[in-house]
């Protein structure tokens, strides 16, 4: 039994977030793979809930004329993995996605649920990232758009205000065409785990040089981030065991790990230099390059 003291269905994105705006105290249930674990141990703070999980506005999966994404928020991770835009355009989404618990999970479990959670650890975040998705947030005055960048603001924080929404995310033809891409993740075991680090790169080649690299940590830090320091060392470099080598030593300026009972620091400032090199050389060969 769950200790729910008032539940409210939503009837639309409007009035979910007028629900959010008078009672501040309720939690969205969408999915709901996080919010009933929190119901299941009796967490005083989710026994407020607003329904939100067959709301049409949060659904769906399109591309317009001009190949701008817009993926739903309400998107279950195995739509992401099975969609054929997703595995088209979006395949370092789709990689992702796949690693996330079973496919149990996965059926119900939300694309925008695993951003908004906050969590450093969430393997959509990253990848997010990397393809410098915008996010379409609504409020009960209307909608905004707003980029991932700077969204995560701490452990389990975001940047949503009270009666916020994430309606959808928006991925823009400029990010995502012409490029390679990889996710690799490291868990202490080989399915239904959560990362002890998550790596996104994406890169750009033109003459066996690297044009453009977005290198992005999940847990490398409180939030999921980019690395300024290690893609700028990599821009108009040879595709090169060298260049590798001096990206994964510049990585560690981006990052600060923290040890926990997963892992010790150094271990994962280990990882993260190990995947910076293993996601980027993946990333180059779908790119149709090769690391000499």
């Amino acid at each position: 039994m769950y200790d729910i003291e008032n539940y409210y269905r939503a009837r639309s994105i409007q009035h979910a977030c007028e629900l959010l705006t008078e009672y501040p105290q309720a939690r969205l249930l969408a999915g709901g793979t996080d919010v009933l674990i929190q119901l299941h141990h009796l967490n005083p703070k989710y026994r407020h809930i607003v329904d939100i999980h067959d709301l049409p506005e949060l659904k769906g999966i399109a591309i317009d004329r001009y190949h701008h994404l817009r993926i739903g928020s309400a998107t279950s991770f195995t739509e992401l993995i099975e969609h054929p835009l997703i595995q088209q355009h979006l395949p370092l989404l789709a990689e992702a996605a796949a690693t996330i618990a079973g496919p149990q999970v996965r059926n119900v479990a939300t694309y925008g649920g695993n951003i908004c959670n906050g969590a450093t650890s969430a393997d959509s975040a990253s990848p997010t990232l990397a393809l410098k998705a915008e996010l379409e947030i609504a409020t009960a005055h209307g909608c905004y758009r707003r980029s991932i960048e700077g969204f995560h603001t701490g452990p389990g924080k975001v940047a949503l205000q009270q009666g916020e929404i994430v309606v959808a995310f928006h991925y823009s033809p400029e990010y995502y065409q012409n490029i390679g891409s990889s996710y690799i993740k490291y868990a202490m075991r080989g399915a239904m785990d959560i990362a002890t680090i998550g790596c996104s790169a994406v890169c750009r080649i033109a003459q066996g040089r690297f044009t453009d690299l977005r290198l992005t940590y999940g847990v490398a830090a409180p939030t999921p981030i980019r690395c300024p320091h290690a893609e700028q060392s990599a821009v108009g470099q040879l595709l090169s065991q060298q260049t590798l080598a001096a990206i994964s030593e510049a990585v560690a300026q981006d990052v600060s790990p923290r040890s926990s009972w997963r892992a010790e620091k150094s271990f994962r400032l280990h990882l993260i230099r190990t995947l910076a090199q293993r996601a980027i050389s993946l990333a180059v060969e779908r790119a149709g390059g090769k690391i000499a």
